[in-house]
């Protein structure tokens, strides 16, 4: 019987190095996406931190002085201020809104002249603080002022002195917050009014409704959790509403029409107590953190209901 030759040297034979499986590159550790995505967000991290999160930090910091509450708490002005800030609140907001309320039925008309009366009702709102507030400042000089000069030409008595007056400098600081922030919050309800369907109207006015009825039974119902969102959101503002006050009468007579916005530059810049100027805004926590918490929450059901 013939035998199939063996070949030992083949079965060793070593494989040649070309034939081998190249190895695969090694992965690199970021993604070129996430890498580039790191490139653009460095510089708003370096913003961030440098511009709010440290002066928060910082702040929060010089807020934890214990002495600073004691000399504010034995200061008159300051519960002065307090109250301001608590009838700024209340009176400006409040009527700020309402009138927002009703004038929003005005400038909902399809009327082109009252388009274009829209367009300048905006002004005050659109022209830059220091100009308008200044001018006002101007128009409210006691001894030369424009009001006055009226007062004095048509009823020949002088007029009031609007800021060296206490009670008519807290007054005129509310009436320009209102003249200034109105047009927009009217404007807000405006779009909130257009969006409400004109099938309810004609099925009211089928039912003989009234003005004041459609107003109670169609209007209200479908403006209101736009309107309570919106007090609540300027009430934050307003709290903040620092122009207002310096421009006008920069808190005096006195320093008797500070509001908190403005009471903490007075301690900060005028009597170099950072740690008081600090304390004062931190004393508006009490008002600010229910008004963000319940807006908070009115924005998420809303969410949630659109989902």
């Amino acid at each position: 019987m013939l035998r199939r030759p063996s070949f030992p040297h083949a079965m060793t034979q070593a494989i040649p190095a070309s034939s081998a499986t190249p190895a695969l590159p090694r992965p690199p550790l970021i993604a070129s996406d996430t890498a580039w995505g790191l490139f653009f967000l460095f510089p708003y991290i370096i913003v961030f931190v440098l511009f709010v999160a440290y002066p928060i930090g910082y702040a929060i910091w010089l807020a934890t002085d214990l002495k600073a509450y004691a000399r504010i708490f034995d200061d008159p002005i300051y519960w002065r201020t307090a109250w301001n800030t608590l009838i700024f609140l209340l009176v400006g907001v409040n009527l700020k809104m309402i009138l927002a309320l009703f004038l929003s039925g005005f400038f909902a008309l399809p009327n082109l002249w009252i388009r274009i009366l829209g367009a300048f009702f905006l002004l005050p709102w659109a022209v830059p603080h220091i100009p308008s507030i200044m001018s006002i400042r101007w128009m409210l000089n006691s001894e030369w002022g424009m009001v006055n000069t009226l007062i004095f030409d048509l009823f020949h008595i002088d007029g009031p002195n609007w800021l060296t007056n206490p009670a008519y400098g807290l007054s005129s600081i509310i009436a320009v917050h209102i003249w200034k922030y109105l047009p927009f919050w009217t404007m807000i309800l405006v779009a909130g009014r257009m969006a409400i369907p004109r099938d309810l109207y004609d099925a009211a006015a089928v039912d003989g409704a009234t003005a004041i009825q459609r107003f109670r039974h169609v209007t209200w119902p479908q403006l209101k959790a736009l309107f309570l969102t919106s007090t609540m959101l300027t009430t934050i503002w307003s709290l903040g509403d620092f122009n207002s006050v310096y421009l006008l009468t920069g808190g005096g007579p006195a320093d008797r029409t500070n509001t908190l916005a403005t009471m903490g530059i007075r301690y900060a810049f005028r009597q170099a107590d950072f740690e008081a100027g600090i304390v004062t805004m931190v004393s508006a926590v009490p008002i600010l953190v229910p008004l963000v918490i319940l807006l908070t929450r009115r924005l998420s059901k809303a969410g949630g209901r659109q989902q």
